[in-house]
């Protein structure tokens, strides 16, 4: 196969937005400037583009430079017909020499985002004379692509047997040698499953353990695991009791027997957890945790998994509150944290609401960083969706009956937020009952198909919420569980965008005023970075650049961090996760039926502090979702891990 010419190559990789800092504008004008190809790429040359002036040429002629591992694969992608877009994030996922890795093994290729197995055995077609299907390294590449899917939908282990199914699928005549490849590459752990319990003083032969139960993980998630476990229990074997329960009685008033039994578990146990759902008084709690341990000179670190959740944590506390990546010191986009087991966190009381968002990556990182004798304290709702990442955390620890766990049940917040704490608690417990809210702080509104719901929701947005109850466009947000269709997010955004804020789209189809979404964490921008599922406001934009007002201040976002921003006036239920606003419109259309959970829809309703609004076209689905259907099982390890751990 002969090369493609070098400016179809140079083509490709400016359209794919794959040279840092060339802005698609400035990308337009390169071939006027006399740069077609790789070697016309100068300083001198740079400085003819519109508005570039000597710094920038120089910026662009570096980064440039820099790119050039990335510019590589594109070389290897544009020869074998593949999109150069495929290349966004090489360096990331594998190593310094991404080329010379894909030259030596194509299917390294399914390691990027949005890569199939079709993409990476047309490469191979390309690079390897003679490539088969039968070859080692393709069968290795899928056992890996299997259980990284499988982490999709959260599980962190999978039993063999799929990961069997899934290779004779894709025409892998010996899986075992396949799934052998794989755990020798070190990326792949193998479970073996548990002993059956036996009595070794019966005359029966000893049980052979079950093969259906051997598992395969990610050695990444089966590590973390394992890490939390281990963790866990060192924290429960190390802990001292920081005051005497009796202390409890200084912070006791205005708390429930409950409560203070849940403030009581802090002062002895290395990890407590604190449950219940919306105006229960878990941050009510939270406070008085915090004035007690203030009082007794204690050192106390607030994080929430968001933003918002931690401004509210704080303003709930009155004490500092940060995100759980910057109390860990977050590098980068996909580094580690700085603060670690060799630099701990130095608090004596750590307590992390929202904590149903944690994954068990996150969760391993945050007990690495908490040293012998620190009280971990995870404050959370089990009836929520689970969290983005792989695991099921809180659910685990729940089950495992490791740790002591304080449920609170009786309902407080009538006052405030009667309405919608009504109608979330009772959807918490499977049923879904008519809306009784004469002040309008919440309203059903039907619709009979999606366009109607989209129209519905822009209404409601624009004019309805705004002239009828005085909230701000501004403070309304959009929930929908879906992205494709008239009521899915891209076109709601499209839709709200036109009402809100019209615009050219100056920088990546966004303008001063958009309201954004980030979907990847970017901690290491300047000054402070975001997160994924943060939301802000567009407040200006440079030649490729955006700058960005989030919750936890403002960010400047280059253009390589573009394409992890989309438009934010609608986010899905899960983006929503962790943050709340003063209005919330829930959109239900007809398509998101077969998404629909409990956990889904809980989490939707109890975004809303003051005014919700449910856009409801999908019909009976929703009432069934509520009673029978319950968050998808996650398969995962740690609640048996735990066990294990703290019967040692």
């Amino acid at each position: 196969m002969t090369a493609p010419a070098a400016d179809r190559v140079f083509t490709a990789f400016c359209a794919a937005g794959l040279w840092p800092g060339l802005g698609k504008r400035t990308a337009a004008e390169l071939p006027a400037a006399g740069i077609t190809g790789p070697d016309d790429v100068t300083a001198a040359r740079l400085l003819k583009l519109p508005k570039v002036g000597k710094q920038r040429a120089e910026r662009l002629f570096s980064s440039f430079l820099s790119a050039a591992p990335t510019y590589e694969v594109v070389t290897l992608l544009v020869t074998a017909g593949l999109d150069a877009k495929l290349a966004a994030g090489t360096a990331d996922a594998l190593g310094p020499d991404p080329a010379r890795r894909l030259r030596d093994d194509p299917w390294a290729l399914l390691g990027l985002t949005g890569v199939g197995l079709a993409d990476a055995d047309r490469l191979a077609i390309a690079l390897l004379p003679g490539a088969d299907r039968q070859d080692t390294r393709r069968g290795r590449a899928i056992v890996a692509l299997t259980l990284r899917t499988a982490t999709r939908d959260g599980h962190t282990v999978l039993p063999v047997d799929l990961v069997v199914a899934a290779l004779r699928a894709e025409g892998v005549a010996d899986p075992v040698a396949a799934i052998t490849a794989a755990v020798d590459s070190g990326d792949v752990l193998d479970h073996e499953p548990p002993e059956p319990e036996f009595d070794p003083d019966s005359d029966e032969e000893p049980p052979e353990p079950d093969p259906a139960l051997r598992m395969l993980s990610l050695a990444r998630y089966g590590m973390a695991e394992e890490a939390v476990a281990e963790n866990i229990a060192r924290l429960m074997a190390t802990a001292e009791r920081i005051a005497d329960p009796a202390a409890v009685r200084s912070v006791a008033k205005g708390l429930d027997e409950a409560q203070k039994q849940a403030v009581a578990a802090v002062l002895g146990a290395g990890v407590s957890l604190l449950t219940g759902g919306p105006g229960t008084g878990k941050s009510r709690t939270v406070a008085a945790v915090v004035t007690l341990l203030m009082a007794k000179g204690s050192e106390v670190a607030l994080a929430a998994p968001t933003g918002r959740a931690a401004k509210r944590l704080e303003e709930l506390t009155d004490h500092p509150a940060v995100t759980v990546h910057r109390l860990l010191g977050a590098q980068g986009m996909t580094g580690g944290f700085s603060r670690n087991e060799e630099w701990p966190l130095d608090a004596d009381v750590v307590v992390v609401d929202e904590a149903s968002m944690l994954d068990v990556e996150l969760t391993a990182a945050l007990l690495e960083a908490c040293p012998d004798g620190t009280h971990l304290v995870l404050v959370g709702d089990p009836a929520q969706l689970p969290s983005i990442g792989p695991g099921h955390v809180l659910g685990d620890l729940i089950d495992s009956h490791a740790v002591p766990v304080t449920e609170l049940t009786t309902l407080y917040r009538q006052a405030e937020g009667g309405a919608i704490a009504r109608l979330a608690n009772a959807v918490r417990g499977g049923e879904l009952p008519p809306v009784d809210s004469p002040d309008r702080e919440v309203v059903v509104v039907p619709a009979t198909g999606s366009a109607e719901a989209a129209r519905r929701v822009v209404q409601l947005v624009t004019d309805s919420i705004p002239r009828a109850l005085g909230i701000d466009p501004s403070t309304v947000q959009v929930v929908t569980p879906v992205h494709r269709g008239p009521a899915g997010t891209i076109e709601l955004n499209k839709a709200l965008k036109a009402e809100l804020n019209p615009g050219d789209g100056t920088v990546w189809g966004f303008d001063v005023g958009d309201r954004v979404v980030a979907t990847a964490n970017h901690l290491d921008l300047e000054p402070i970075g975001f997160a994924n599922g943060e939301t802000g406001v567009v407040t200006g934009t440079g030649d490729g650049s955006l700058d960005v007002a989030f919750a936890s201040g403002p960010v400047t976002v280059p253009t390589n961090a573009l394409g992890d921003l989309r438009h934010g006036w609608a986010i899905t239920v899960h983006r929503a996760q962790g943050s709340e606003w003063p209005g919330v419109v829930v959109c239900l259309p007809p398509e998101a039926g077969g998404m629909l959970s409990r956990p889904l829809v809980y989490t939707a309703l109890t975004r809303a502090q003051s005014h919700l609004s449910i856009v409801h076209a999908s019909g009976a689905a929703l009432a069934r979702a509520v009673r029978e259907v319950d968050v998808r099982p996650r398969r995962t390890r740690l609640a048996t891990l735990l066990a294990e751990a703290l019967a040692d």
